[in-house]
């Protein structure tokens, strides 16, 4: 299974606004070899995100989908070139069973959830909401790493999690240490999940380096000096994690060329 993960920042505007010499959403999902693509931040409901993918939707990929309960914010999708033998919406806590922040599928023998963890914002309600996300996702996680157990069922939760993990994740780490995104609670809720036994598979294929960065503000300079973040995340039990054959971030060639302000982060599970 190949798996892609990407925030696409709008899915109109990924498929429409952005797209630069039909170089946009559609033009990657002609080219891509994924078998199955987690996506965030579509900004659609169920008909918007319809229409918007009909062409690849047309090519016989199938669509999941948890629309946002706010207009013009989150949503989350999976598609996957085999059907689904199973969808559910939300990870299990009521707060945010219609925020549109969490799906998960079962397809083609593996378990594919699609997260967007809310940005937050220190010392405000905001980063209280981001944290109670971040414990239902932690609860729901953990039954999954148990069934993997139990059963050999695995399972992949990628998406956008807004969290550095380490230095090596955020260029400027010093200029965020108190800032939503890189605070020390959220770094150690992440250290504490990785501890259960997920695998960050990215960082597992590129220890001990900077990067690879999966979004740059659409602002300045941060793409042209590679100024990023890298808060897009597989997470695969372990099982799972011990097949990867390849990770690729696919960063456009050049700040014109994107068509979001993240870029697809893709693994091979052999």
């Amino acid at each position: 299974m190949i798996l892609t993960t990407i925030n696409v920042n709008g899915i109109r505007a990924a498929v429409k606004q952005r797209s630069v010499e039909n170089l946009g959403l559609l033009a990657w999902f002609k080219e891509t070899a994924s078998d199955v693509v987690c996506l965030q931040e579509t900004r659609a409901d169920d008909e918007q995100l319809g229409e918007a993918l009909a062409p690849v939707l047309a090519d016989g990929w199938h669509l999941a989908s948890a629309a946002p309960h706010v207009k013009g914010r989150n949503g989350v999708a999976v598609l996957s070139r085999s059907p689904f033998d199973d969808v559910r919406i939300g990870c299990g806590a009521e707060e945010f069973a219609a925020h549109g922040r969490y799906i998960e599928v079962d397809t083609a023998g593996v378990t594919v959830g699609s997260v967007y963890v809310p940005t937050g914002e220190a010392e405000t309600d905001r980063q209280l909401e981001k944290e109670r996300f971040m414990a239902a996702v932690a609860a729901r996680m953990a039954v999954l790493l148990a069934r993997s157990v139990e059963d050999g069922r695995h399972a992949v939760l990628s998406g956008d999690w807004n969290i550095a993990h380490t230095e090596n994740d955020i260029k400027n780490w010093k200029g965020n240490v108190k800032k939503a995104g890189f605070l020390p609670q959220e770094r150690q809720w992440l250290t504490e999940l990785l501890g259960t036994g997920w695998v960050d598979v990215v960082r597992q294929a590129h220890p001990d380096v900077a990067g690879p960065y999966a979004w740059w503000s659409w602002r300045g300079k941060a793409f042209d000096n590679d100024a990023g973040w890298r808060i897009d995340y597989q997470l695969a039990t372990p099982g799972l994690a011990g097949r990867v054959a390849a990770v690729t971030t696919e960063r456009p060639a050049a700040y014109a060329l994107r068509w979001s302000d993240h870029c697809p982060v893709t693994v091979h599970y052999a």
